[in-house]
């Protein structure tokens, strides 16, 4: 079974590079240019949590805790306990408006062994905005807001592996509910769109089943899906589709003492603008999916600056303390959102309680004292005393993390 999911993973990464590689280098004389990728419902790619916000956005291979579902939920599967939730709110852009806001809830449910369900719910508000006519008299306040909801299934496919589906509903009104001033075709409406994401996470110990040290990979397709509109269908764009891959190593050094170190990549799977206009709203979901590995105008260099790299480390002290710290890194022409994060978190019997911070590395960066708040609850820990005081092995290990 090893052998195939080896082979597996080997193939999977040689096609990624031979697409990218098919494309070539850019035409002579031709520099790489400014040129981000935009999407709808941006919010979808904001990191939700203080766990995973606090390691630089990794999280496709790290311990699975109540969070999951949003980076990997394929994870839940190897969750210890039988139930688990989290509440999450980060205050957005705050250097920026001091009203725009990110809500997170996120949970699963053990049905077996082998079987468990997860769900979550993103509630993304844009604050107030006073409307003023042609003629500087104020025409009333609107409050756009986002939100997405969704359910995953996450199996155990082999003692070491597990894959995961999750459904998703999104609606965007970014009218924050005033009535189109068109008609027809041309009326403003809330957008809403429906995506799936496709997930797997493969780990397992590192010499012998006594060992301290454990490796973990996943990857997770997610976003998925229609694309949506807000004009009844004249203009629609599309979802950020993502692929996120990571790795993880794990290491108890002792009963007291443990480290986790996390690498993540992640590229979204929509169409890059041309350097010569063309509608590229005009491809099917499928077709942006493939092509984006493959369309960027500056060839295989501008491919490459697509891609995000994430590297996080989380280390807990006698399962109750965390310190956590992390680096964000975006090519300067793809966006050039680059920053340092830290975080901590406290553990107690049956319930966590989380906080992170950004530091940008640019001046004047919109993302200038982020912050992220979470409290987590694993309600099977209740009343719950471990007895054991060998030195724990990476199973062990993620009841730390676990909620």
């Amino acid at each position: 079974m090893n052998r195939y999911i080896k082979l597996s993973v080997i193939l999977l990464v040689f096609s990624f590079f031979l697409g990218l590689n098919s494309v070539g280098q850019a035409p002579t004389g031709q520099e790489v240019r400014y040129n981000p990728i935009s999407t709808a419902v941006p919010f979808l790619t904001i990191t939700p949590d203080s766990r995973h916000g606090g390691m630089g956005d990794v999280g496709a291979a790290t311990l699975p805790d109540a969070n999951s579902q949003y980076v990997n939920p394929s994870k839940f599967a190897f969750t210890e306990g039988k139930f688990g939730f989290s509440l999450s709110y980060t205050p957005w852009l705050r250097a920026l408006v001091n009203d725009i806001n990110l809500a997170y809830l996120s949970g699963y449910y053990r049905l077996d062994n082998n079987q468990v369900i997860g769900t979550s719910l993103r509630y993304f508000s844009m604050g107030d905005i006073t409307l003023t006519g042609l003629d500087q008299m104020t025409q009333g306040t609107v409050s756009p807001s986002e939100f997405a909801f969704d359910v995953s299934y996450s199996r155990k496919l082999s003692d070491k592996l597990s894959g995961g589906v999750a459904l998703r509903y999104i609606r965007s009104d970014l009218s924050g509910g005033m009535p189109g001033s068109g008609a027809g075709s041309e009326a403003y409406t809330a957008g809403n769109a429906f995506a799936t994401d496709v997930s797997f996470y493969y780990t397992s110990p590192l010499g012998g089943e006594s060992t301290t040290k454990s490796i973990a990979a996943g990857v997770n397709f997610s976003n998925i899906g229609s694309r949506i509109s807000y004009d009844q269908g004249s203009n629609k764009e599309f979802l950020p589709a993502n692929m996120r891959l990571g790795g993880t190593f794990t290491n108890a050094f002792d009963e007291f003492n443990v480290l986790s170190l996390s690498l993540d990549f992640n590229k979204l799977l929509v169409s890059t603008p041309s350097a010569v206009y063309t509608n590229t709203n005009n491809k099917s979901v499928i077709s942006s999916l493939f092509s984006s590995f493959t369309d960027a105008p500056g060839g295989l260099k501008e491919e490459m600056q697509e891609v995000t790299v994430s590297l996080g480390a989380e280390y807990w002290y006698n399962k109750q303390f965390a310190l956590r710290a992390g680096y964000f890194n975006e090519s300067e022409n793809k966006g050039n959102r680059k920053y340092f994060t830290a975080g901590v978190g406290v553990k107690m019997n049956i319930a966590a309680i989380d906080f992170s911070y950004v530091i940008p590395v640019q001046r004047n960066s919109p993302l200038a004292n982020t912050i992220r708040f979470t409290l987590l609850f694993n309600l099977d820990s209740f009343g719950k005393k471990k007895t054991e005081t060998e030195t724990p092995t990476p199973v062990e290990t993620k009841e730390v993390i676990s909620q």
